[in-house]
């Protein structure tokens, strides 16, 4: 694999809340097994990728920002393999992710995809929402408030509002959902697969974890959430990926998040020889 050139681009710290060690951390361990397999691998932050031109037969990246998917994108369609997809990162922010989840049939909570200048408590009542989650539709999180759980319609329609003034236009509504909260990475393609309670281990970004606190250990399958969390893959278009769930009192799951790219704080040693072996089958499947 020695005639194979990688650009590996670094996530912004910006889109790093609380995790840039951690992310940085995972991508450079991903780059260091690649070239262990005789890949050549260059390192570059996403500012310097925006600005300059990547000679390169893949692109291997953590982007979060608007240019750099645009960037990847466009060489992506003249040929270039993008792990992740720069099409799979949009995916991931919160309306796209929450239609094609939902339209894919992917257990996902009841949701609205509303205007944040609306007055959304009649269709809350409808919907028969009490707590709730307001997320910010229109990318993905970089600031605690971009986030955050609603105990009420009151509550919520406050809120609402606050994205508005700070300029954001559209918010996805989920329903709260009562059970474990679950955390789990993901390969696509690969055996590999770690999941964990995040609370109890004290993984945090935000301090949401506590609102659903200590699990109660509510026993589930496996398989499926391995199932689910594939099926997700396909559909966002994400290699590499991670997520929460909720394990409700009955053993199902619903996503409630999938991300591209995160951390694998937990179980990065793990992890990063199956981000190289996924990253060359897909070389080998493109040649």
């Amino acid at each position: 694999m020695s005639d194979i050139r990688i650009a590996g681009i670094m996530r912004a710290g910006a889109y790093s809340p609380n995790h840039i060690g951690n992310d940085a951390a995972i991508f450079n361990a991903a780059a260091d097994e690649l070239r262990k397999r005789g890949c050549i691998v260059d390192i570059f932050s996403e500012e310097r990728f925006i600005e300059s031109d990547i000679d390169a037969d893949v692109v291997l990246n953590m982007c979060r920002e608007q240019a750099s998917i645009a960037k990847l994108q466009s060489l992506e369609d003249k040929g270039v393999i993008v792990i992740n997809s720069g099409y799979g990162i949009e995916n991931c922010t919160r309306e796209k992710m929450t239609r094609l989840l939902m339209g894919h049939g992917i257990p996902y909570p009841d949701s609205l995809i509303v205007n944040t200048n609306e007055s959304v408590g009649r269709e809350l009542v409808e919907a028969g929402f009490s707590s709730c989650w307001i997320k910010r539709g229109d990318f993905h999180a970089m600031h605690k408030e971009d986030v955050s759980y609603c105990r009420h319609i009151e509550e919520a329609q406050d809120m609402l509002q606050e994205y508005c003034l700070r300029g954001i236009r559209r918010a996805v509504i989920n329903r709260h959902l009562e059970g474990d909260l679950v955390k789990f990475y993901g390969i696509s393609g690969q055996p590999f697969f770690y999941w964990f309670y995040p609370f109890d281990m004290g993984h945090s970004k935000y301090g949401y974890e506590a609102v659903n606190g200590k699990s109660q250990g509510i026993p589930f399958s496996e398989d499926y959430l391995r199932e689910i969390c594939q099926k997700a893959s396909d559909t966002l278009e994400v290699k590499v990926y991670g997520g929460d769930c909720i394990v409700d009192q009955d053993g199902s799951i619903r996503i409630i998040d999938f991300n591209d790219w995160p951390s694998f704080a937990p179980c990065r040693k793990e992890a990063a020889p199956f981000i190289a072996k996924c990253v060359l089958k897909t070389i080998r499947d493109k040649r």
